[in-house]
């Protein structure tokens, strides 16, 4: 039996603006506004287009929406809000908002309503940003009001357009430098039914642990852990710190502080993995405790890099009740491939078990990485 072929690759994410995009959005916009000139949208939009990144393209279709829609904002934004629908949704939408973030700074109250508009058909958490970095107050003042938006997408969108470290977008200094004017949005949020809404919620908390731990223990400690919402979003915001064995960290969410316990049996298999292979790790985590524990187990992975110098990646494993002397065998496969964010270099990696932020047991692999 032959061999079946090999998949194809998926098409780059740039793809997503390719020309059948720009022909669709073409059609759109002449069916809600007779006499739209497509020809010349299509001829701007096309000009270099195969060299152009995913956010240049984008930015691209920005562009090409002002020169061809009404001079006029507002006419612009109007017919914008019927194109919206007909676009299915995905990456694509965020060329709505994008539109309003780079050409409605002066006409804030019909640009902030079209940007709680558009935020359902995709996200306006980039476009928000504009506005935040020109009058963050007035912003601000509008996104506290979404934050009780009956709408989730609306309610994200309050929590997750003033994240200090959104990624993919430019900070913002103001906000980073003083957590407490986003404070109202998050006391909003700190509860909300939406998973949706929490992880961004639990992103924006982790976000100002970077600088402000402190901040974030205080009010997370004022907030009622029994109700589970408030939990989840408590443990998820404060990973960072918990990876480090933060004391108090551990504390607020039930795991005792120094774990009691030894590690035993430590196993990294393959020794001598490929890009591609599966990585495993066991071992058995014995207690020397008279007292029961709530240990969070993590492992990290020391990465060589180009520069020659190490980056450790911390991974989730698992949160264990240990009982008074008992033991546990915990395991964990991961797949060894290249990411956007990271690409594997050949060599040592070396692998630590973490219990409460604590190294407990150290193994390694040699990874063979084509040349």
């Amino acid at each position: 039996m032959e061999p079946s072929p090999a998949p194809a690759p998926a098409p780059a994410l740039k793809e997503t603006f390719n020309t059948a995009r720009f022909e669709a959005m073409a059609m759109h916009l002449a069916e809600v506004h007779p006499g739209f000139d497509s020809r010349r949208f299509m001829r701007l939009a096309l000009e270099g287009l195969e060299g152009l990144s995913l956010m240049q393209r984008l930015r691209r279709m920005t562009q090409c929406l002002h020169a061809t829609l009404p001079a006029d904002y507002r006419q612009a934004i109007a017919i914008l809000r019927q194109v919206a629908p007909k676009m299915g949704g995905g990456f694509a939408t965020l060329v709505l908002p994008d539109f309003v973030g780079l050409y409605g700074l002066d006409d804030f109250i019909v640009s902030m309503e079209a940007l709680r508009f558009f935020t359902s058909f995709g996200s306006s958490e980039f476009a928000v940003r504009e506005f935040l970095r020109r009058d963050p107050r007035r912003t601000l003042a509008v996104m506290t009001q979404w934050s009780l938006d009956a709408d989730e997408h609306v309610r994200r969108l309050a929590c997750e357009g003033c994240r200090p470290r959104l990624p993919w977008s430019f900070h913002l200094p103001v906000l980073a430098a003083d957590p407490s004017l986003a404070a109202p949005i998050l006391e909003n949020l700190r509860a909300d039914p939406s998973l949706y809404v929490r992880k961004s919620v639990a992103n924006h908390l982790n976000d100002i642990t970077k600088a402000h731990p402190d901040w974030v223990m205080d009010r997370l400690s004022a907030w009622p852990m029994d109700h589970k919402h408030t939990a989840w979003i408590a443990k998820r915001a404060l990973r960072t710190l918990i990876k480090k064995g933060d004391a108090r960290a551990l504390a607020l969410t039930g795991a005792t502080g120094a774990p009691h316990a030894t590690l035993h049996h430590l196993r990294v298999e393959p020794k001598n993995p490929a890009l591609g292979d599966r990585l495993t790790l066991t071992f058995e985590l014995c207690s020397t405790s008279p007292a029961p524990q709530r240990l969070v187990v993590d492992y990290a992975i020391h990465y060589p890099k180009k520069s020659g110098t190490v980056s450790a990646k911390v991974f989730k494993l698992k949160e264990v009740a240990l009982a008074a002397g008992a033991a546990v065998s915990l395991s964990r496969s991961q797949a060894i491939r290249d990411f956007t964010t990271r690409k594997h270099q050949a060599g040592r990696h070396e692998v630590d078990i973490l219990v409460n932020g604590m190294v407990l047991g150290r193994d390694f692999f040699d990874l063979a990485v084509p040349s």
